[in-house]
């Protein structure tokens, strides 16, 4: 089970850091990953981290202003995002998946808000 957390109203500009704990499965073999969905459109991978930290990738909208860090020994996936704009509002979801596989344990979304 993926609870993520952490979401909010926040003015542009603001920062949001959203965390992605796990209970029942330990996260420290997965790859993980942040997605949002707006509204009528498809659900984009924000950005994803492998196992130990030390690989880490973007969209190319969030480069700059958003980091994904873990913490094995919390089982905790977090999302720092900084320098906030409108059209990052949306829900974020947190996901795991094995190496070679696709994303197929999920966590509910938190609503992230950012106000102009």
């Amino acid at each position: 089970q993926l609870q993520a957390s952490g979401g909010g109203l926040v003015q542009a500009g603001g920062s949001l850091r959203l965390s992605c704990a796990a209970s029942g499965r330990t996260l420290s073999s997965y790859i993980m990953g942040w997605f949002r969905q707006a509204p009528g459109k498809v659900r984009e991978l924000v950005a994803d981290i492998n196992w130990s930290g030390g690989s880490t990738n973007y969209v190319d909208s969030v480069k700059g202003r958003f980091t994904i860090s873990r913490d094995n020994a919390k089982n905790t996936v977090y999302l720092q995002m900084n320098s906030l704009k409108p059209e990052d509002t949306t829900i974020y979801s947190c996901a795991a998946r094995a190496a070679g596989y696709p994303y197929n344990y999920w966590g509910q979304g938190t609503q992230v808000t950012v106000s102009s």
